[in-house]
């Protein structure tokens, strides 16, 4: 196993870049850049950093030489071999060739396209701008750098015996989170850790210790995988995932009228239902808001496997999906919840605990299972925060989020108030973001 607190003293960042790999990156994004290709192959979007975590001045933290030499070398990766023999040749999902050949062949010889950097106000302004498909790999690896360099920063003024009790501490956390999850019948949970990890060599770890402390699913577990290619790649396990709010994004913001964009969101899973079936047909209605999106739903979204919790509060979404399956005659019983909004141990319970019976309860474990150094330094200087990289143009017109939580809402304010009176957005009740 390998001794981090040592890799971390003697940091060299060309023996540990913060991104090695082209696959390291969650699987939904590459899911997503497939169907982008064939689909809107010609639109051109710009991506934008967002820390909405204000108080983290990331500009004043981290180096901003050294922020582009991590960015310049993840520029210089390309798939290899074995990479391109995984992903032609894995079965995901249960399905073989999940990867089309002519995707492929792009993607063998594809490279992080150029990114623009500059300081404003004590954050940095990290943009991509470009066709979509091309652009759209930059978001995990831009967001794990910086979340990375926020964190070697603070580590960098520890010394070797305090740098082996923090992550000594740390390990200890973890293994008393999977000692309260094993406590829980039937639990199905995955790693959704990758966008703000502390570090790939932390999830490395954390997905090593979920495996052995819950059991792999294949094998009877709770594990039911890693949203990380590369992890899942080297484990030998699933890769997880299925697809974002970017998609109904930017097919929204390319709409030329108020009827156009009341149907982009389900434009998008029409274009999914095509590609993918089974597992792969989870819904995320957030978006625009999970009930005006469930009730405005065409008839055959009800035979959809399941649906994503991402925002808002995670039971009053969950009893929204079960009345509305029950009100289109399916049995919810039968139906996949996945709850992947900042969930604590004591969350997992509470919702698992809820829905369990009601529903197929599922997990995806994210920032509080891959990055949770809270009260281990002084300032909780390790502690995460809330950083995003979004689509914020589509051929030069802006996109909207509204979510479940209008803290996370994005766009320019004139456009929320018109996706608000399309989408039929009532009262929202607002809540912290935690990550």
């Amino acid at each position: 196993m390998v001794d981090i607190a040592s890799r971390v003293y003697n940091h060299k960042w060309k023996i540990d870049p913060i991104v090695r790999s082209l696959i390291d990156t969650d699987f939904y994004k590459l899911l997503m850049c497939q169907s982008i290709f064939r689909n809107k192959p010609e639109t051109r979007v710009k991506f934008s950093l967002i820390n909405r975590s204000k108080s983290i001045r990331l500009a004043e933290l981290i180096d901003e030489a050294e922020l582009r030499e991590q960015l310049d070398y993840a520029r210089s990766l390309k798939l290899s071999r074995g990479e391109s023999t995984w992903l032609r040749g894995n079965t995901f999902y249960g399905k073989r060739q999940m990867f089309r050949s002519d995707f492929m062949e792009w993607f063998e010889g594809y490279q992080l396209p150029p990114y623009h950097l500059e300081k404003r106000d004590g954050q940095y302004e990290l943009t991509f701008e470009g066709k979509w498909h091309e652009v759209m790999l930059w978001e995990i690896p831009a967001l794990a750098i910086l979340m990375e360099l926020r964190g070697r920063a603070v580590l960098n003024t520890m010394g070797r015996f305090e740098l082996q009790v923090l992550y000594a501490r740390a390990m200890t956390k973890v293994w008393e989170k999977i000692e309260a999850l094993r406590e829980l019948d039937h639990l199905r949970i995955a790693d959704f850790g990758t966008r703000r990890r502390h570090s790939f060599l932390w999830q490395d770890w954390c997905v090593q210790a979920m495996l052995e402390g819950l059991g792999d699913i294949s094998e009877g577990g709770a594990f039911t995988g890693t949203s990380n290619c590369l992890i899942a790649m080297r484990r030998d396990i699933e890769a997880v995932g299925t697809n974002a709010h970017e998609m109904p994004m930017v097919y929204a913001a390319l709409t030329d009228s108020d009827a156009e964009l009341a149907k982009a969101p389900y434009k998008v899973l029409a274009d999914w239902h095509e590609e993918h079936d089974g597992n792969l047909r989870i819904i995320l209605p957030d978006t625009y808001g999970t009930k005006g999106f469930l009730d405005h739903a065409p008839d055959w979204l009800a035979g959809w496997t399941g649906i994503r919790i991402d925002s808002g509060d995670p039971a009053t979404g969950a009893d929204i999906a079960i009345d509305w399956w029950k009100a289109r005659g399916e049995d919810p019983r039968q139906k996949l919840v996945i709850f992947s909004d900042g969930l604590t141990v004591d969350k997992i319970r509470e919702l698992h605990a809820q829905f369990a019976g009601r529903v197929k309860v599922s997990f995806g474990w994210g920032t509080l299972l891959t990055n949770d150094f809270r009260g281990l330094v002084p300032h909780d200087a390790l502690a995460p925060f809330s950083l995003v990289c979004k689509a914020v143009e589509a051929d030069e017109r802006p996109t909207v989020k509204l979510s479940d939580n209008p803290e996370k809402a994005m766009g320019p304010e004139a456009e929320i108030a018109r996706y608000k009176r399309v989408f039929d957005v009532g009262q929202q009740q607002a809540m912290k973001v935690m990550v």
